[in-house]
């Protein structure tokens, strides 16, 4: 029987580990997500007082699915944004309304001076 080598053991490499590190590092900053997150303030009406705003600095907007309604006249969200530049904004919500709808109106509405938008319960 011929003698057998000795088991040599020989120091481990660190490149397949920092390789593997990398690859798990670079998995992950792919998968987050890379879409902007932002606030949408929310106000619900309450029940209360009159208040001193007259009736012409009111609009009342109608929000569906499939429709979007200005003080009774249906139009789009273009046109909402040109006729609605101050004063109070009321907003009904049909039951088939999804999130992304309303966030689209009040994204289109946000950031204008002397308006303020109430979403309607």
């Amino acid at each position: 029987m011929r003698n057998a080598a000795p088991f040599v053991r020989r120091p481990m490499a660190m490149t397949p580990l920092i390789d593997v590190i990398f690859l798990l590092l670079l998995f992950f900053m792919l998968t987050s997500t890379f879409s902007k997150f932002g606030e949408i303030e929310l106000s619900n009406a309450t029940s209360g007082g009159a208040t001193n705003d007259s009736p012409q600095d009111r609009a009342f907007v109608q929000l569906g699915a499939t429709r979007l309604v200005l003080n009774g006249t249906s139009v789009t969200l273009a046109e909402l944004t040109a006729q609605v530049t101050t004063g109070q904004v009321l907003v009904s919500l049909d039951p088939d309304t999804t999130a992304q709808h309303v966030v689209d109106l009040l994204v289109e509405l946000r950031g204008r001076e002397n308006l303020s938008v109430l979403v309607l319960e």
